[in-house]
């Protein structure tokens, strides 16, 4: 194991990836502690001591939003983006047709989602800028302080989403989900000591060990179904070109149970923070109330998140496993799935067995998300609500695509896996 880590930076690529994927992290984490100005940091702790949806939505920016930071939007706006430009790309013809020219439409597709990104930010600043407004110092000019606002967290949010794609470009992992994972991971001391301070103020230590446990058992749920997969066998006929022969071997196509990962679970999660968010800072009761049914504790919470988690593991799926295009593949190249008639027929068969597998995928994300929710209501032990169902998924599922990536480079260089 040790000598693997160490192989790890004697690639000199590997380790350029890594050394710059940390770089950006860093530099992320450090925007995290840089204030916008105009506020009074004791009025904008007692808002966040309220317990509404902003301490959940704080969890996804590393604690910027608490300190109200230039970074305080975080990649949500970036996120919300990308799940709207890739609805809009299955009902408008346009920008079907870009995904599918090759490098260049999606280089237009990532054009319109940076400008949608600036305007979601904005949006959001400006919503921000009048919720905000009873936390501001005394004697400072709210025209100054919404102008301020505007400017330093859209520039922001722009910021962090030319870092999240510096990250996928020239680092090493996913870079949207990676300042997510270093977001969330920020915030897990600030758990422990407010899990020390209810055991010396008279909590249930053995609600504490109860707790810990169910996120242990939930990791591995996790990993397993993550790493499941359905094998379907793929075998190819012997066929003669020219003087030689090819093909008479036997493969198989790799299905996983989850087939859209930890993206089902943040597109969800930003999709449900996003009316939240907006409703809370529209000073009106009905749109409080709204706020208050669709926040983590609210009653519509759980029925709403269960819908999205199905729609965007539905959805991711259907983006990105193509199983006409997979059986004619096949057919292509001589090989066919024993049983099942080449061409249609198969494409038919993988259709059938992706959305049972996805069916089962989206099931388990469902379930696992209700989870810490049942545990916390039976133990009392509320200093780890923020670090609930969804960032523990994203926490796990970035972790193991990392390694696997990693492991994907020492393969290629004959290292042993890390997790040899």
């Amino acid at each position: 194991m040790f000598n693997t880590i160490s192989g790890i930076f004697n690639i000199a690529d590997l380790r350029k990836k890594i050394v710059f994927t940390l770089g950006m992290i860093i530099l992320f984490r450090l925007g995290a502690y840089i204030p916008v100005a105009g506020i009074d940091a004791a009025r904008l702790a007692t808002l966040f001591g309220k317990g509404n949806i902003l301490g959940f939505l704080d969890l996804f920016t590393g604690g910027a939003l608490m300190r109200f930071s230039i970074f305080a939007l975080g990649i949500v706006p970036y996120i919300n983006a990308s799940i709207i430009i890739q609805l809009l790309t299955v009902v408008i013809p346009h920008l079907e047709e870009l995904s599918k020219e090759g490098d260049a439409g999606r280089k237009q597709i990532a054009s319109y989602t940076r400008y949608l990104t600036v305007a979601i930010a904005g949006f959001q600043a400006l919503g921000m800028s009048f919720w905000l407004k009873g936390a501001m110092l005394d004697g400072y000019s709210f025209i100054f302080f919404l102008a301020g606002t505007i400017v330093a967290l859209t520039a922001g949010s722009t910021l962090i989403m030319w870092f999240s794609e510096l990250i996928t470009e020239n680092g090493i992992g996913n870079g949207a989900s990676l300042l997510i994972f270093a977001g969330i991971v920020a915030r897990i001391p600030a758990y422990v000591a407010q899990t020390v301070t209810l055991v010396r103020g008279g909590a249930s230590i053995v609600g504490v060990i109860i707790l810990l446990a169910s996120f242990l058992l939930m990791i591995m749920a996790i990993v397993i179904v993550q790493e499941g997969q359905r094998r379907i066998q793929v075998q190819y006929a012997k066929r003669i070109v020219g003087r030689k022969m090819y093909g008479g071997q036997t493969t198989y196509i790799p299905l996983r149970i989850n087939q859209g990962g930890v993206i089902p679970i943040i597109f969800a999660s930003s999709v449900l923070l996003f009316p939240a968010t907006i409703a809370q800072f529209i000073q009106h009761p009905l749109m409080q109330k709204m706020a208050g049914l669709i926040s983590p504790s609210g009653l519509l919470y759980m029925p709403f998140f269960f819908f999205l988690i199905f729609f965007f593991t539905y959805f991711y799926t259907a983006i990105t496993f193509n199983p006409t295009e997979l059986a004619e593949n096949i057919k292509k190249y001589g090989g066919f799935i024993s049983g099942i008639r080449p061409g249609k027929p198969t494409a038919t068969y993988l259709e059938y067995v992706i959305t049972r597998l996805t069916l089962v995928g989206a099931l388990f994300l469902a379930m696992v998300a209700i989870v810490p929710t049942i545990v916390e209501g039976v133990t009392h032990i509320t200093s780890f609500q923020g670090l609930g169902s969804t960032a523990l998924l994203i926490v796990v599922g970035v972790a193991m695509d990392l390694v696997r990536q990693i492991e994907t480079h020492l393969v290629t260089r004959q290292y042993e896996g890390l997790l040899a």
